[in-house]
């Protein structure tokens, strides 16, 4: 773990989402941590459509459980910030530091109330009233880009 800022994702669901973001991060330098089991198999095969040719240079790391993710997360001294539908914090009112752990939730189901309670911070990308969330994909590159601004 030892990118300026990184990228988990609790139990995804859809690889093409996975892909993306993987490939997002590649580029911007962005370690991604890929907290099992996932929703679909976490092969190369699976994650290519969306990942590209991008998935050789993403800083990667697989974690078996939440369980394992957060003894690697707390022996690095990590930071954990939860985006949320369920937060109250805007992430564009909060102070990213270096070494911060983003975590997004799955597609489906988000994270369960010990992994939410886990997160050093909950923050929120703020709707309109009737909407429920925004792709995990587009919400990694919002949050991200945001915290990448604040560092420099």
């Amino acid at each position: 773990m030892n990118c300026r800022l990184r990228i988990a994702l609790y139990q995804p669901d859809i690889a093409g989402n996975t892909g993306t973001i993987l490939r997002f991060a590649a580029c911007l330098g962005l370690g991604v941590d890929i907290i099992e089991p996932a929703g679909f198999p976490l092969s190369d095969k699976a994650l290519k459509r969306a990942g590209m040719d991008y998935l050789e240079m993403a800083a990667l790391t697989r974690h078996v459980d939440w369980h394992a993710f957060e003894e690697r997360r707390k022996a690095g001294s990590h930071r954990l910030v939860l985006l949320s539908t369920k937060a109250t914090t805007a992430y564009t009112d909060f102070t990213f530091a270096e070494g911060d752990i983003l975590l997004f939730g799955r597609e489906s189901a988000g994270v369960p109330d010990p992994v939410h309670q886990a997160a050093d911070a909950r923050l929120t990308i703020p709707m309109q009233g009737t909407a429920r969330s925004i792709n995990v994909a587009l919400s990694v590159a919002m949050a991200a880009g945001e915290a990448i601004r604040q560092l420099g």
